[in-house]
This record gives structure tokens, C-alpha cells and sequence, in this order.
């Protein structure tokens, strides 16, 4: 961009050459030499051209530093987003994170599944063993009435 600014004053400078050439250049007298009167038309166009090339020169000098300025602003801008790959990495990490919780999670609700399937199999193991004393004392029982019925039916009265 720097380079491109440099080369205005020069164009500047060639294009009032030519437009200088042109002016004069018809407006010869038969001596060769131009009238007064049109040597300070073309000056006075000249000191213009000049004028104007200079003015449009300092607003593109301007316009171009705004725009150097800016695309500084988004290189900095850009500079700080992450990378496509810093994006991924994280992303990576978030799910391998949330992975290994819920595989945490899981296992640990596979030994709360075995320790209840153990713990109802040892109660169902007391509950029979609870069950088959009840019949045994029930069973002994029945016999121990029969033969209290039997004793006081022998003894006289």
C-alpha cells in the first residue's frame, strides 16, 4: 500500500506534463511561441490540475492509512480466535471428560445392582432358613399338644 502511495506524486506530476503539452501545444503562434494571455490559462489550468491532484492525493493517503489501520485491527482480531484445531482439541477434551463421568456412573451402578442382587439373595436365604424354623417349631409344637391331650386323658380323675 505504502508503495502505491508513493507513486501518485509522480503520476501527478506526469499527467500535468501532458495536460501542459496539450494546452499548449495548439495554441502556438506562428512564431512558435505561445500567447501571453493563453500561457496563464494554461498556468492558472496547471496551478488547478495541480491543486485538485494534490487534494485527491491527501484523501487517498488518508483513505488508505484508515484501511492499513483496520487491517490491522482484524489481523489482531484474527490473531486471537482459536485455531480450528484448538476448537476440535477442546471439544475433544469436553466429551472424553464426559465420557469418563458417565462410565464412572455407570460402573458405579453395576455395583450397587450386584450388592442388591446379593443382598436379596442372602435375605431370601434367612427368610427360608426364618420359614423352615417356623415349620419345625410348628411341626414340634402340634406333637407337644397331642401328647399334653394324651397325658391328660390318661390320669384319673
Amino acid at each position: 500500500m505504502g508503495r502505491s502511495i508513493g507513486i501518485l506524486p509522480g503520476v501527478a506530476a506526469f499527467l500535468a506534463g501532458v495536460a501542459a503539452g496539450v494546452l499548449t501545444g495548439g495554441s502556438r503562434g506562428r512564431n512558435g511561441n505561445p500567447a501571453p494571455s493563453e500561457t496563464s490559462e494554461v498556468t492558472a489550468a496547471l496551478a488547478q490540475l495541480e491543486a485538485r491532484i494534490s487534494a485527491q492525493e491527501t484523501i487517498s493517503a488518508a483513505r488508505f492509512n484508515q484501511i492499513e489501520v483496520k487491517l490491522e485491527d482484524h489481523s489482531a482480531r484474527l490473531s486471537d480466535m482459536p485455531s480450528t484445531s484448538q476448537i476440535v482439541s477442546a471439544m475433544e477434551q469436553i466429551l472424553a471428560r464426559t465420557m469418563s463421568s458417565l462410565d464412572d456412573r455407570l460402573n458405579s451402578q453395576a455395583r450397587s445392582i450386584d450388592t442388591l442382587k446379593t443382598t436379596v439373595a442372602q435375605t431370601d436365604s434367612l427368610l427360608e432358613r426364618v420359614l423352615e424354623s417356623l415349620d419345625s417349631l410348628q411341626s414340634f409344637s402340634d406333637s407337644d399338644e397331642y401328647t399334653e391331650d394324651t397325658l391328660l386323658q390318661k390320669r384319673p380323675a
